[in-house]
């Protein structure tokens, strides 16, 4: 693979795969969303629960996680807006908008996703739906 899911424009390699191999942590928020964005895509079970909140994992959240990004085939990332999320912060905020297919038909996300941080690393808080 060359091309990141995550439409940074950048490589795989040097963009999410080192998230996603456990080689480095995410420094801003929206560089958490992009990988998570990413794991969606190639189907990272794992990574999606290791960098959700603990506070906020659900007792069957693999089992859905696992369905949904099944079924679901994802080919557009916007990032609309970031707040806060930065390196020094404890919090951040990131709007976007997700593009998929799913039984053949166009869906879209729009969201704005809250992060903290969780034992010096971003986490996903929790996510309020725009659309």
């Amino acid at each position: 693979m060359s091309a990141c899911p995550c439409h940074s424009e950048k490589k795989y390699a040097s963009c999410c795969e080192p998230f996603h191999a456990g080689q480095a942590w995410p420094e801003t928020a929206e560089a958490l969303m992009r990988s998570r964005y990413s794991a969606y895509v190639l189907r990272k079970i794992d990574y999606l629960l290791k960098t959700r909140h603990p506070r906020h994992q659900e007792t069957k959240e693999r089992e859905n996680i696992e369905k949904w990004a099944n079924a679901v085939v994802f080919y557009k990332l916007e990032i609309l807006n970031c707040s806060q999320g930065k390196v020094q912060d404890k919090t951040g905020k990131v709007e976007f908008k997700a593009h998929y297919k799913l039984n053949g038909e166009d869906g879209l996300i729009h969201e704005r996703s809250r992060f903290k941080r969780y034992q010096g690393h971003w986490s996903y808080w929790d996510g309020e739906m725009l659309n």
